[in-house]
């Protein structure tokens, strides 16, 4: 150990002339910067900070205000030692603090330069700490100041406690004076017929922050009772402060960095209020344009909704590139990392989903269906309910939904039942074949019959037939008829094909589809007497209704 502490001394008195070497204009061992920054490290006793001494490559200063602590420690915790006997011995190189014969720490001017000060007056100003610490360390380990302490921790956290419930209490006791006073006075914050702020979200915002009140006095009161219950104590002590700094330090390099960036977040919270306020004044736009009370030529009301998402997208994406120089950080090499890995990540996986969504935008412009509409996509046949950037939801005529890509939708067909149902009307036709000894009038005839007792049918348009294949054992008659309701094109079908049926069979008519070998017998109809045959219920005509 006396080997160590004399090479020590050795190495600093030649650290302490060759600084005064390089002070006085010398040539130094190492070419070393003159603004170089010296570190140091603080000696630390029961968690208070002595004073803070300096090292070299060989022996830094964290290792040597380690060995000066341990050394001050070992001998407080010798009750032989006294600690009012701390000499300082003076030499021409160092100068040396002793407790008798043992050396506590070595000064040399080297370390009076580090603190702006002589070496004979650093090392009178160290030693007095030093004998500070000694008496301090033994006094706060006696049973009575220990016993002192216990007292005094059980008396904070009790008060802690106390405090906590205070706080849990007095904040439901706001609630409810919240609730009483304020809820029934708060209303819709809007300007006109512009709504800003629902009331719900005020009076959300209102719990909320009494919430978080409550939330930071709880921990800003722990967090002081566990400092000073671990502060009166020598051997937490350190702990205690070290701590603190963990949950201090981040307050304060938030703090610090708040305000260093205060110009820039108003900048980008006045951007953010000014693109909501666009925002809206476009929806508001747009949503009187989709209930056509501002109308555009040659723009669909339907085109109103996914135009302003369009519009939107545009805005946003313009307020982002305003915002990004003064978000805080994105000039950082981590930010710039981070944003372009998201950059890939969106590229490589949303190849689908752009090609679905831009397909989306063209088949809303083509106008090729809107909302209601009786389509068929691909061999899908049903309603459209609802039309996404990605898909379009159907609701088929056995009520089951359907999810389709619009991309799907695009590069296939689509057969839209509704677009022209209103204007021109959208026509039923059913197949019948009857033999050739039948007239064909007399089937016209009886075909136009049919679409007459068919309700929902239309009479202008007229009903017409026409003429398929002479088949070897019957002819193809197809009869047309109009409806104005896609809708129903289904049940107006089932509903032709009953009449068809009366018809023939009322005047013994056969139909020879769709399979026929020979002539039979007899003509395969039904008499009119077994129409409404068991279990059949007789429907009421159109005089028994009348009557």
């Amino acid at each position: 150990m006396k080997r160590i502490g004399t090479s020590l001394c050795v190495l600093l008195a030649a650290m302490s002339i060759g600084s005064t070497a390089v002070a006085q204009g010398a040539a130094p061992w190492g070419e070393v910067h003159p603004d170089a920054e010296i570190v140091t490290a603080p000696v630390e006793v029961d968690g208070r900070v002595l004073f803070n001494v300096r090292g070299v490559t060989s022996f830094p200063a964290e290792a040597r205000a380690a060995a000066i602590a341990a050394r001050i420690e070992r001998y407080a915790s010798d009750p032989t030692a006294d600690a009012g006997v701390v000499q300082v011995i003076d030499s021409t190189t160092h100068t040396a603090i002793n407790i008798g014969d043992k050396v506590l720490m070595t000064l040399f001017d080297a370390d009076a330069r580090v603190e702006q000060t002589e070496r004979e007056d650093l090392a009178i100003a160290n030693s007095e700490r030093i004998s500070e610490a000694i008496s301090d360390y033994r006094r706060e380990r006696t049973p009575e100041v220990l016993r002192k302490h216990a007292v005094e921790a059980v008396a904070a956290m009790l008060a802690l406690a106390l405090l906590v419930a205070l706080a849990i209490w007095l904040t439901r006791r706001l609630h409810v004076l919240l609730a009483k006073r304020l809820r029934s006075r708060i209303n819709d914050l809007e300007i006109q017929s512009f709504e800003i702020v629902r009331a719900e979200r005020i009076w959300a915002a209102l719990r909320a922050g009494v919430s978080a009140l409550r939330f930071l006095a709880i921990l800003a009161a722990s967090v002081t009772c566990l400092d000073f219950v671990l502060g009166g104590f020598p051997w937490t002590r350190g702990f205690a402060r070290k701590l603190t700094d963990v949950l201090v330090r981040p307050l304060k390099i938030m703090g610090e960095a708040l305000v260093a960036y205060f110009p820039d977040l108003v900048f980008l919270v006045v951007l953010a209020l000014v693109v909501r306020f666009v925002l809206r004044l476009i929806r508001l736009f747009f949503d009187a344009v989709a209930r056509g009370e501002v109308s555009m030529e040659d723009f669909e009301t339907e085109w109103a909704w996914p135009t302003y998402k369009i519009v939107r997208v545009v805005v946003v994406t313009f307020a982002v590139i305003v915002a990004y120089p003064y978000i805080p950080g994105s000039d950082s090499d981590a930010f710039k990392g981070i944003s372009l890995l998201v950059g890939v990540i969106v590229s490589l996986g949303s190849s689908s989903a752009i090609a679905n969504l831009v397909a989306g935008l063209m088949i809303t412009y083509r106008r090729a269906f809107k909302l209601g509409d009786r389509v068929m996509i691909g061999d899908i046949t049903g309603d459209v309910t609802d039309i996404h950037a990605q898909v379009t939801h159907l609701r088929t005529l056995k009520n089951e939904e359907v999810t389709i890509a619009n991309s799907q939708i695009l590069n296939g067909h689509v057969v839209n039942y509704s677009s022209l149902a209103d204007e021109n009307g959208l026509i039923v036709h059913s197949k019948v074949g009857i033999g050739y000894e039948t007239p064909w009038r007399q089937v016209e005839a009886m075909l136009l019959i049919a679409v007459a007792r068919t309700p929902g049918l239309l009479a202008v348009p007229r009903p017409f037939v026409l003429y398929g294949e002479l088949g070897d054992f019957c002819v193809s008659y197809e009869i047309n008829a109009y409806c104005n309701d896609a809708h129903a094109m289904q049940r107006l079908h089932a509903q032709l094909q009953r009449s068809i049926l009366d018809v023939f069979n009322e005047y013994g008519v056969q139909i020879m589809t769709p399979n026929y070998e020979a002539d039979p017998l007899q003509p395969k109809v039904v008499d009119k007497e077994r129409w409404y045959a068991a279990p059949a219920v007789c429907e009421p005509t159109g005089d028994a209704i009348a009557k």
